[in-house]
């Protein structure tokens, strides 16, 4: 796409890298979002080198506020998994793509609202192993008689099951979460309810809504799992934690990979396994992981 007469107003904003430049222009006066703040513009810049994965400015444009963020595509992406800086899908569906050096972008936009393959399964993912951490997190404050620090992650928890349940709707979580899951899920909504309303005790509402979060854990473990499985089972050597972690399906996930691990390897659904010595340190031994 070429520079138009509009864009040509953002031209020296470019980088080298830069592949694209998406343009959101708050709508009259309205407040939106911890991101774009008081500022009357959001210039985003869309770039492909990895060093500078993130940068700010503040400008005066023509009298108007911008902020101007630039970010990598990978960035970009990463973000979008892993919920970071939620406002930005609005940001991406909404704002004007006033360049781009090729079609990247707007394959990306594409992708968001299609919201299938690649992009929706690794959401999937992320949001189960954050779900399923902060579950864990509560069931061991339960048991330490932190209650309130209980509470305190299983509601994180719910918020991470009312993601999946729309992702396996083919929605897109976003900040309005609770707006979207009322109409299609009446069970979770339920227990959101009972962990922030209810008459009983805050130990009772903890428990109650930690079962049902056990339950849930259990039924979508080896589902949201797949791109582990996946690619556990793209070789025959089993994987360490830094291989899986570095992968380029799951490097920016932004998640705790060990919790999903050794639940998937007490559940019995990968096997571990130990490998050589690690830098010739007598005895010890990496431990690794494969598909049964």
């Amino acid at each position: 796409m070429q520079l138009t007469k509009l864009s040509l107003m953002y031209d020296e904003l470019l980088q080298e890298d830069s592949i694209g430049i998406i343009l959101y222009r708050k709508p009259s006066e309205y407040f939106h979002g911890a991101m774009l703040y008081d500022f009357d513009e959001l210039i985003l810049i869309i770039g492909e080198v990895r060093k500078s994965a993130r940068s700010i400015q503040h400008l005066l444009i023509n009298g108007l506020r911008c902020q101007v963020l630039y970010v990598t595509l990978d960035c970009l992406k990463g973000w979008i998994i892993a919920g970071v800086h939620a406002n930005i899908i609005d940001y991406l569906l909404e704002g004007r793509i006033m360049w781009e050096r090729d079609e990247r972008v707007s394959l990306l936009r594409r992708e968001i609202i299609e919201f299938n393959g690649p992009l929706r399964e690794q959401k999937q993912f992320h949001e189960f192993a954050r779900f399923l951490a902060n579950y864990v997190h509560g069931k061991r404050a339960m048991r330490e008689g932190r209650i309130i620090d209980a509470h305190q992650s299983i509601l994180k928890a719910l918020d991470h099951w009312a993601s999946i349940e729309l992702i396996e709707r083919g929605i897109y979580p976003t900040v309005h979460l609770w707006v979207q899951t009322q109409p299609l899920d009446r069970t979770i909504y339920k227990l959101y309810n009972e962990l922030t309303l209810s008459t009983e005790t805050l130990e009772q509402r903890v428990e109650l809504v930690l079962l049902a979060c056990e339950f849930s854990v259990m039924s979508k473990m080896e589902g949201c799992s797949a791109p582990l499985f996946r690619i556990l089972g793209s070789r025959r050597e089993p994987w360490s934690i830094d291989e899986l972690i570095n992968h380029p399906e799951l490097k920016n996930l932004q998640l705790d990979l060990t919790v999903v691990l050794r639940k998937l390897v007490y559940r019995s659904l990968i096997r571990e396994s130990t490998g050589g010595n690690l830098r010739n340190r007598g005895h010890h031994s990496e431990l690794r992981y494969s598909l049964i």
